[in-house]
C-alpha cells in the first residue's frame, strides 16, 4: 500500500505551465452551433416558464454535447486537469440567461453542489466584500487570491467581464508541485500527508484532511494556507516549526514561474479544473469604479460521476447541505 508516495509522478496530471508554450490543446472554442443549441434550449425554457435554478437536466436539451463533454469530463479526471471554452457571447444574454445557461450546462457536465449556507449553486465573484472585516471571504474583494482548492470534484469560472487592470487567472499542477518538492526537500514529503486540521470545508468546525493523498494511483491534494492556519487557530492546536516550514516550502513552489501556468481570462471564457488535480488563483485588480462594468465571475462547483475514489483520510467535499426549510 502507497500512502506516502516517495516517487515522481508521471503522466499528463504532471504538467508545468511552460509545457504550454505554443501547446493551446486544452483551449476549446464554442462554435455557431454549441451557441445555436444553447439559445434553443434557453427558449424552450422561456416557452415552459421555467428559470434557473428551476429545472433538471432534460429540461435543458443539449444532449447532442454529450460525447463532447464525456471528453471533457475524462480530460478533467484523467488528463491534465483543466481546460477552457471560448467564444460564449456573454454580451447577448441577460443575467436569468447567463444563469440558466451556465447552470443548464454543468447539468449535462455533472451536478451542481451548493455553494455557501444560502444553498446557492451558482456564485458571483466580484469586489463588493469589505476589506476590514474578517468575515469577508477574500473572492468577494480585488485582493490577490490565493492558490486553493474548492470543496467540490470540480470548479467552473465563466468570465462575465474582466477588471480595468489585473485579475490574472493561474493554474498549478499539484503533481508538479509533489514532485518538485520531492526534488528540493524530500524529508519532509510525509508532513503533507498527515492531516490537519482546516477551516471552511462545508462544516461549522474545522475538519481534519492531509494535504496531499495517493490512492488508487491518483494523487489528490487539498489546499488553501490560510483556512489551515485558521483550522489550527479555532482548535487551539499550534502549528509547529517544522509544519509553518513544509507550508512556506509549498507555497515557494506554486509560485514559481516554472511550475505555473498564468491565463487572463475574457468575457465569454468558461475555465473548469478539477479540485483534487490542479490549484488555482486569481492577482489582485483594479476594477470600474461603475459598479456595473466591474469584473465578475460566475462561479459553478460540480460533482462529477467519474470523480476518483478518494482515501478515508481524504473525505470528499461536494458542497455544502442543503439548507433547513424555513418554518411557517
Amino acid at each position: 500500500m502507497d500512502l506516502v508516495r516517495t516517487q515522481p509522478i508521471t503522466g499528463p496530471a504532471a504538467w508545468r505551465g511552460p509545457d504550454f508554450d505554443g501547446d493551446t490543446r486544452w483551449l476549446h472554442a464554442l462554435t455557431p452551433d454549441h451557441i445555436a443549441l444553447f439559445d434553443a434550449a434557453l427558449a424552450q425554457l422561456k416557452a415552459r416558464g421555467l428559470r434557473y435554478p428551476d429545472f433538471g437536466r432534460d429540461d435543458f436539451p443539449i444532449h447532442a454535447l454529450a460525447p463532447e463533454l464525456a471528453r471533457f469530463a475524462d480530460e478533467l479526471e484523467n488528463g491534465r486537469g483543466f481546460l477552457l471554452l471560448r467564444g460564449l457571447p456573454v454580451e447577448r444574454y441577460s443575467e436569468d440567461e447567463l444563469n440558466a445557461l451556465y447552470y443548464g450546462l454543468g447539468l449535462h457536465m455533472g451536478t451542481p453542489v451548493r455553494q455557501n449556507p444560502r444553498g446557492d449553486l451558482l456564485g458571483a465573484v466580484m469586489n463588493v466584500g469589505d476589506v476590514t472585516k474578517k468575515t469577508t471571504r477574500v473572492y468577494e474583494t480585488n485582493l490577490y487570491l490565493p492558490y486553493h482548492s474548492d470543496p467540490s470534484d470540480v470548479v467552473g469560472l465563466l468570465c462575465v467581464r474582466k477588471a480595468m487592470h489585473g485579475g490574472l487567472s493561474s493554474l498549478v499542477s499539484v503533481a508538479a508541485v509533489h514532485n518538485e518538492i520531492l526534488r528540493r526537500h524530500p524529508e519532509l514529503i510525509g508532513l503533507y500527508y498527515r492531516p490537519m486540521y482546516f477551516e471552511h470545508l462545508c462544516e461549522p468546525r474545522p475538519s481534519l484532511s492531509p494535504i496531499f493523498s495517493y490512492h488508487q494511483g491518483k494523487l489528490s491534494c487539498r489546499y488553501l494556507r490560510q483556512y489551515l492556519e485558521l483550522g489550527h487557530e479555532v482548535m487551539q492546536q499550534p502549528l509547529s516549526r517544522v509544519e509553518i516550514a513544509a507550508l512556506d516550502l509549498f507555497d515557494e513552489v506554486m509560485h514559481d514561474p516554472a511550475i505555473r501556468l498564468d491565463m487572463m481570462l475574457e468575457p465569454g471564457d468558461i475555465q473548469f479544473a478539477n479540485n483534487y488535480a490542479v490549484l488555482h488563483s486569481r492577482t489582485a485588480f483594479e476594477d470600474d469604479p461603475d459598479l456595473s462594468r466591474r469584473r465578475k465571475m460566475i462561479r459553478l462547483w460540480l460533482k462529477m460521476a467519474n470523480a476518483r475514489e478518494l482515501a478515508p483520510e481524504f473525505p470528499g467535499r461536494n458542497g455544502f447541505p442543503a439548507p433547513e426549510p424555513v418554518a411557517a
